[in-house]
């Protein structure tokens, strides 16, 4: 079973994993050129469902699904234990590493990917996600509950066919606490409301705008080409999101990654969805990361914890605003 370890000098949990050692490519160098090929059919297309673990939930029509989500094969967080900690002496902390572990297909085209989806494609994403989230809340020992998608080798995808994961934690991560600290002591109203009142007059890094939803680089972005998606609807749980807000989401995060790719071609990147724990009550306001993998954190970034961008973010959204974000 995978375990816990607490690092004693941030009070942060590290996940300790031998099985997943085990997945395709891991240990590879990491060629830019490489598309991810496997020894073996691709487990995600089409006609090779057996390759996986039976579907949790899949969308179909005519026969043919769309999206699937299925447990990871390698998972890490598994098991339905509550979070109980253990300690090894005076400074070694551990936990089992419970919890839930998905990856969700969002397009049968081995080929395909975000920027692909089209409109009802991109919202029945969202919807998919809402209901795992949703399903994810009801489970005693999942606290938090985080998405993912990791595009491109860089990125740590060790499959080439599109996918996300979905990871229900039986902690909330340090990221999101702080995050939750950031609302709570920001005295100016709601945090990422009031962002987007800042970003919306100055106009300098915004991408993407309409009444729903509003994309822009980060005034402190961490990477080059970095942006954020967020939601003019407050809420502070993703699932809590009306439909039409939802929606306009699936759709500017497909618009997002056309942009990106519009800009610097099939660049690897991350995303993450962002949204309050499962069971907590304070100000939040759900969103989207999009973390380009264009750099190489360096010996300075990982000692000192203080990310180096060489790419201003007011310079990257006059480049992603300029390009023509075609399908």
């Amino acid at each position: 079973m995978s375990q816990m370890r607490l690092n004693p000098l941030n009070g942060r949990w590290v996940t300790i994993v031998p099985d997943r050692a085990a997945r395709p490519s891991d240990f590879a160098v990491r060629d830019r050129t490489d598309e991810l090929a496997l020894d073996r059919p691709c487990p995600f297309c089409p006609g090779n469902e057996e390759e996986t673990p039976p579907s949790i939930e899949t969308n179909a029509e005519d026969g043919n699904w769309s999206m699937r989500v299925i447990p990871n094969r390698f998972p890490a967080f598994d098991g339905d234990d509550a979070f109980a900690v253990q300690h090894l002496g005076p400074v070694h902390v551990k936990a089992e590493a419970s919890g839930i572990h998905e990856v969700f297909v969002f397009d049968p085209n081995h080929d395909g990917g975000l920027q692909d989806l089209d409109d009802d494609h991109a919202v029945e994403l969202m919807n998919v996600l809402r209901r795992r989230l949703t399903e994810h809340s009801q489970v005693p020992f999942v606290r938090y509950t985080q998405v993912v998608v990791n595009h491109g080798r860089d990125a740590g995808a060790s499959i080439a066919h599109p996918h996300g994961q979905i990871l229900g934690l039986p902690f909330v991560p340090s990221e999101i606490l702080d995050e939750e600290r950031a609302f709570a002591r920001f005295a100016g109203g709601s945090l990422l409301t009031t962002t987007l009142e800042a970003e919306l007059a100055s106009n300098r890094r915004i991408v993407i705008s309409n009444d729903d939803v509003v994309v822009f680089c980060p005034f402190a972005s961490g990477v080059p080409y970095e942006m954020m998606i967020v939601p003019q609807e407050k809420r502070s749980h993703m699932p809590d999101a009306s439909d039409a807000s939802l929606a306009a989401v699936g759709i500017a995060l497909r618009d997002a990654i056309r942009h990106l790719r519009a800009a610097l071609g099939g660049v690897a990147f991350n995303l993450g969805v962002h949204t309050a724990p499962h069971q907590h009550t304070g100000d939040y306001h759900w969103h989207v990361h999009i973390w380009p993998q264009l750099t190489t954190q360096a010996g300075f970034e990982r000692g000192t914890g203080v990310l180096i961008n060489i790419v201003a973010p007011e310079d990257a959204a006059d480049v992603l605003r300029s390009v023509t974000a075609a399908a």
